[in-house]
């Protein structure tokens, strides 16, 4: 309480009702006022007699509560309560009323995870607002969320969501043994909290997925995954997870079957693509022409015919720039930015042609390159192929096909190697699982879908019958 005095934000209302004191000590920045007034001082000052059981049963329905120890009084008053101060003779001389001001923005579409079909919602930066449109679309008892505190200065809430009949216990335990290690004076994201808790926190591949779709979020807590909310984050992280899914949109699942499948064996593709296009250019220009068609070649050659600098510098000339132009257009408004990235990749690229810089090819090649990354529906995955890339260009100077090739099988056996959250990050294709396969690169139709992802072994594996589901339909169509 003498710290606090200090600070110009703590205020000490003292107020006369029915000839006795009663003082009122909360910080400003933190309660809402006009209900302080309105639900407390007003209602106490009209009572006729004002004594402690009196102001109980008045403030009940606010959740009123006794001080209890000097720990509490500092951690509810920095968290929104009041704390009301009474007469000497009552038994509870303090007591705690939340009155916690509400400031944030409201629930709006998703703005990173954009879909055509499905929710319209998205996470906020509001921690209760969260939960709510976790719960609206999990409305069951089974649901259990597991509360934490994190940051020594912050003082972070934390919830860990879980299915209590569905999920594995030890995943449950993992999540709560790390977030109780992490050892941090401020979190202001879930990012920081994604950061500490990773398997692998060196591998620039992504072990947690972060969302701010709460149907994503739902359905991935109905699967047997646990999911992390943070105060002030309008993402949850989502564990544990294989790189398949982060090719997969939420989306799919609201498509048939041949449209989902064939939308992720494009992203598949331009994955592939993406990463692989310009090191195949300098590999080739550098030590393999031979492989060319000749049609081709002349091409090629008419295209380099004024460029001084050897394939990899104008390859890594391209790919700077085009990065360049990504940051810029992210860190600027978003009319601005979006201007910056058409008419600057317009005018630089022709003239960088022009000038004899590059040839035209490999500028089709990198504008391709960089359009095939966005297909890739989770950020984080979309930002490590960018950084991938780069590795691969420069192997490419130094043997050819021979050093992709090894820096290929350097990548895989790293990825091999990677787990979240213990469990393997190449599931189903290491350890293989034909079941699992049904809903990876390739999305079946959902009554064959009747299994949770077997890698995550959940207590429940099977999600429905097919034969009742069958059966059922059968018997409304009339067969």
């Amino acid at each position: 309480m003498k710290a606090a005095n200090d600070s110009c934000d703590f205020t000490q209302l003292k107020k006369k009702m029915n000839n006795q004191m009663m003082s009122f000590y909360y910080f400003s920045s933190l309660v809402d006022e006009t209900q302080l007034i309105d639900e407390v001082v007003r209602p106490l000052q009209e009572l006729e007699h004002l004594d402690e059981k009196d102001m109980v049963e008045h403030m009940n329905a606010l959740q009123m509560k006794p001080l209890s120890t000097a720990d509490e009084l500092e951690r509810d008053l920095l968290t929104g309560y009041v704390l009301i101060r009474g007469a000497q003779q009552w038994t509870h001389t303090d007591w705690l009323v939340p009155l916690k001001k509400t400031e944030g923005r409201q629930v709006s579409i998703p703005e990173v995870e954009f879909s055509v079909f499905g929710s319209k919602e998205s996470f906020v930066e509001m921690i209760d607002v969260n939960i709510n449109l976790l719960r609206t679309r999990l409305p069951t008892s089974d649901l259990r969320l597991k509360k934490l505190t994190i940051g020594e200065l912050s003082k972070t809430t934390v919830y860990v969501a879980y299915l209590q009949s569905v999920v594995n216990e030890k995943n449950v335990q993992t999540v709560l043994q790390r977030l109780g290690n992490v050892e941090i004076d401020q979190v202001q994201d879930s990012s920081i909290v994604l950061q500490m808790m990773e398997d692998n926190s060196a591998s620039v591949f992504p072990q947690f997925i972060d969302t701010e779709r709460p149907d994503r979020t739902a359905a991935s807590v109905a699967g047997g995954r646990i999911a992390i909310l943070t105060d002030g984050s309008s993402q949850a992280l989502l564990a544990p997870v294989t790189a398949v899914e982060f090719i997969t949109s939420f989306e799919d699942s609201f498509l048939s079957w041949p449209a989902a499948t064939f939308l992720r064996l494009l992203r598949l593709a331009a994955l592939f693509f993406s990463i692989f296009a310009t090191p195949l250019y300098v590999a080739v220009l550098t030590y393999h022409p031979e492989i060319i068609p000749q049609d081709l070649f002349s091409t090629l050659m008419m295209s380099r015919r004024i460029v001084p600098f050897p394939p990899i510098v104008e390859a890594l000339f391209l790919e700077t720039t085009i990065e360049l132009l990504r940051e810029a257009g992210a860190r600027l408004p978003t009319k601005i930015g979006q201007t910056i990235g058409i008419v600057g990749g317009i005018v630089i690229g022709t003239a960088a042609v022009e000038a004899g810089l590059t040839s035209n090819v490999l500028l089709i090649i990198v504008a391709l390159a960089a359009l095939t990354s966005f297909t890739v529906p989770i950020y984080r995955m979309g930002t490590t192929i960018r950084i991938v890339r780069f590795p691969f260009i420069i192997a490419a100077q130094v043997w050819g096909l021979v050093s992709i090739g090894l820096m290929f099988i350097f990548i895989v056996c790293h990825l091999l190697s990677l787990t979240s959250l213990g469990r393997p990050y190449m599931a189903p294709i290491y350890p293989f699982s034909w079941r699992d396969l049904k809903d990876t690169f390739v999305r079946l139709p959902l009554e064959m879908q009747t299994h949770r992802q077997a890698f995550l072994q959940t207590k429940k594996p099977r999600k429905f019958q097919t034969k009742t589901v069958r059966s059922q339909r059968d018997i409304d169509d009339g067969y």
